[in-house]
């Protein structure tokens, strides 16, 4: 049995119709990548991450239409929204008035703080949970000079120095967020927030890169922090569809054993016995039990010789042969069936599980 992890006890705050914290399920977040202006595309995008498994969205929010067409893409969506500001406080309030269920800010750059408390006050009066980011590409110069370069403690610190400003301004609905492009960096930073702060963490490593480079550092990163317990709400950031985002993420929790739910699929990783499009057919196989609801392993193995017995760990599988295909269940051979019926073949057996 794997050891399970534990978790670090947060306050809760709730999202729309979510909760993170508090030992709530890790949720996890993507953003989009359309004009937000763009409503139609939006809503579109977002219900294809809804069905993906995404359970918190943000969108962008660079001027005043973006932020009035928050009511809209609301109407189209099940999941909570986010709104993304930078720098003019006047979006972060429109955004709330028009729906927004949280703001992300870095009060660092929206500016005086009078502006912060007129965010503050709205989000009050609505009881709209906000968001400090701090990144470490955007590190006051000050703390740079402090800490010698950008540094894991630096960053801790801004946050810090941040969520005191808006605990001084009468508001404590908070989630915080450190994020950096270096994953040790990243990781160091979320140890030490960790020890200083009750507060729900959203985590990423910012900036990761493509799916490829980016898949690599995010699992790296989030697996380190989250194996120790650290973190309510997680985002894989890539560069790329969004969809990727969620199906990586939902990985990493179910790899970490910190969610359970959905079809693993386990593949062999190709030699000079396989016997049939093994790359072609995995992926085919990933996406198509994508929208099946079952929590059990499958396999998809290159040959029929040696493919049920190295994956007998799986509850069922196929492997392929010469213009033929092996269903298996339990590393035992079910059914042969031609190579072109493999794929419906398997989609039958899961659709029909434990009848």
């Amino acid at each position: 049995m794997n050891p399970q992890i534990t978790r670090r006890f947060t306050r809760k705050v709730t999202i729309g119709n979510k909760v993170v914290g508090g030992q709530s399920p890790i949720l996890i977040q993507s953003m989009t990548n359309t004009r937000t202006e763009d409503v139609r595309s939006t809503i579109d995008q977002i219900q294809r991450l809804t069905a993906a498994g995404c359970e918190i969205i943000r969108c962008a929010v660079p001027n005043m239409e973006a932020a009035e067409a928050l009511g809209e893409i609301k109407k189209g969506i099940t999941i909570p929204l986010v709104a993304d500001i930078h720098f003019d406080y006047r979006l972060a309030i429109a955004a709330m008035e028009h729906g927004a269920d949280k703001i992300r800010i870095n009060p660092g750059n929206i500016g005086e703080p009078a502006r912060v408390q007129a965010v503050i006050d709205v989000a009050k009066e609505r009881n709209i949970p906000i968001r400090v980011g701090v990144n470490s590409g955007s590190l006051e110069k000050g703390l740079v000079e402090k800490y010698h370069g950008v540094t894991a403690e630096g960053l801790v610190e801004s946050a810090l120095d941040k969520v005191r400003m808006i605990e001084g301004m009468g508001y404590g609905n908070l989630v915080i967020s450190i994020k950096s492009s270096d994953v040790l960096m990243c990781v160091r930073a979320h140890e030490l927030l960790a020890g200083k702060s009750d507060y729900p963490l959203h985590v990423g490593i910012t900036e990761a890169g493509t799916v490829t480079s980016g898949n690599i550092k995010s699992a790296i990163g989030l697996g380190m922090i989250l194996g120790q317990g650290i973190g309510d709400t997680i985002r894989v950031s890539l560069t790329g569809d969004p969809v990727e985002e969620v199906k990586s993420a939902k990985i990493i929790l179910r790899t970490l054993g910190l969610r359970r739910g959905g079809i693993e699929v386990v593949s062999c990783p190709t030699c000079g016995r396989t016997q049939i499009d093994l790359i072609s057919l995995a992926g085919q196989v990933e996406d198509m039990v994508g929208d099946i609801p079952l929590d059990i392993k499958v396999a998809v193995m290159g040959c029929a010789v040696n493919g049920p017995g190295e994956a007998k760990e799986a509850d069922i599988g196929i492997a392929g042969g010469i213009g033929e295909g092996l269903i298996f269940k339990g590393g035992q051979v079910y059914k042969k069936v031609k190579e072109e019926e493999l794929l419906p073949a398997l989609r039958y057996e899961l659709l029909h599980w434990g009848e």
